[in-house]
């Protein structure tokens, strides 16, 4: 039997790569410039949505330092998280691990503590009304210095009982993973966990530092992995989990038709894969999206869908005993539906 778009909704599901900044809507941007008095270069929401036509990585990151430009207080940060976590639940997700900025704010004066205090009282919130579970990231930004890093990673003090780890993002070429590898070491040491976007645009060996140069937890996105056989031999030993992201892959040219995605060939060869939206609002699609139209491009069957839910879960920073609550609900919905 197919799986349906009613079957893949009810499905019990963990979203590990989403970009909170990269959920807004145009939408909220220009509500949020209105209430905060900030001019946009776009007369519309039509010319905004006309502009997400990226060709690569950096075009679109150009427009969502700019976008992002609109988040002035803790309100903004707030409503914007409530936003993503309606979406999220709507489409069958029960927990998320959220990524957030924090550079891309404080280098043009927003303080870290707005931010962060915005999106706990978000995550607070969701949790509250929608039952959704959530964990923060804070991500560095790979085009700036180590040494900008290491004055985030200060600025996070505060607040590093209430995050659960540190990634990595923006451009990857020409951005190693081993430039962190002192202020992930310093990460690690703060009881942080480790996460890195590699693979995407960058090549395998960008993987192979992630793994051996900042020894992290998790890899964001990974597929240029399949690229090198023994990477996916170790991958497949670690027991890694890849939070890959379809539909942004389809919008940035990493893939040029979804039906070429290698997400089913990841399963194939015992990769720990996971579906996730990491820009849903810039990429065409929130994780229930990603999770439909990949299943119809793939051909992706009901075994194959239960397994990336169980991945999603079992690769997520949730406590042991709460990872396996979450898969019984996985196994309990597959055995009744």
């Amino acid at each position: 039997m197919k799986p349906t778009a009613d079957f893949i909704r009810g499905l019990p599901k963990a979203e590990l790569h989403l970009h909170i900044e990269g959920s807004l809507e145009p939408e909220q941007m220009f509500e949020f410039a209105r209430r905060n008095k900030v001019d946009l270069p776009f007369k519309s929401v039509e010319e905004v949505r006309a502009a997400y036509a990226f060709s690569n990585l950096q075009d679109f990151l150009d427009i969502y330092y700019q976008g992002a430009g609109v988040l002035q207080t803790e309100e903004d940060f707030r409503d914007l998280a409530m936003a993503y976590f309606r979406r999220a639940a709507a489409d069958g997700t029960v927990h998320a691990e959220i990524f957030f900025d924090p550079q891309t704010h404080t280098e043009r004066g927003i303080p870290f503590a707005v931010a962060a205090e915005g999106l706990l009282a978000g995550m607070a919130q969701a949790e509250k009304e929608l039952g959704v579970t959530s964990k923060l990231i804070l991500s560095y930004l790979r085009h700036l210095s180590e040494e900008d890093a290491f004055k985030t990673l200060r600025e996070a003090e505060p607040y590093l009982d209430r995050m659960v780890g540190v990634g990595l993002d923006s451009s990857e070429l020409g951005h190693p993973p081993n430039k962190f590898a002192r202020v992930y070491k310093a990460s690690r040491e703060r009881g942080l966990k480790l996460l890195a976007h590699a693979g995407e645009e960058g090549p395998p060996e960008y993987v192979w530092e992630a793994l051996d140069g900042l020894a992290v937890d998790r890899i964001d996105h990974g597929n240029r992995a399949l690229e090198d056989p023994a990477l996916v031999k170790r991958l497949v030993a670690d027991g890694m989990t890849l939070t890959v992201c379809p539909l942004s892959n389809l919008k940035l040219c990493v893939v040029d038709d979804l039906k070429n995605h290698p997400l089913k060939r990841m399963l194939d060869l015992g990769l720990k894969a996971t579906i996730n939206s990491d820009d849903p609002a810039y990429f065409g699609g929130y994780i229930g999206e990603n999770w439909t139209a990949t299943t119809a491009a793939l051909g992706l069957t009901r075994d194959e869908l239960a397994t990336l839910a169980r991945n999603s879960f079992t690769g997520s920073f949730l406590a042991p005993g709460e990872i396996a609550s979450r898969v019984a609900e996985v196994d309990a919905y597959m055995a009744h539906s």
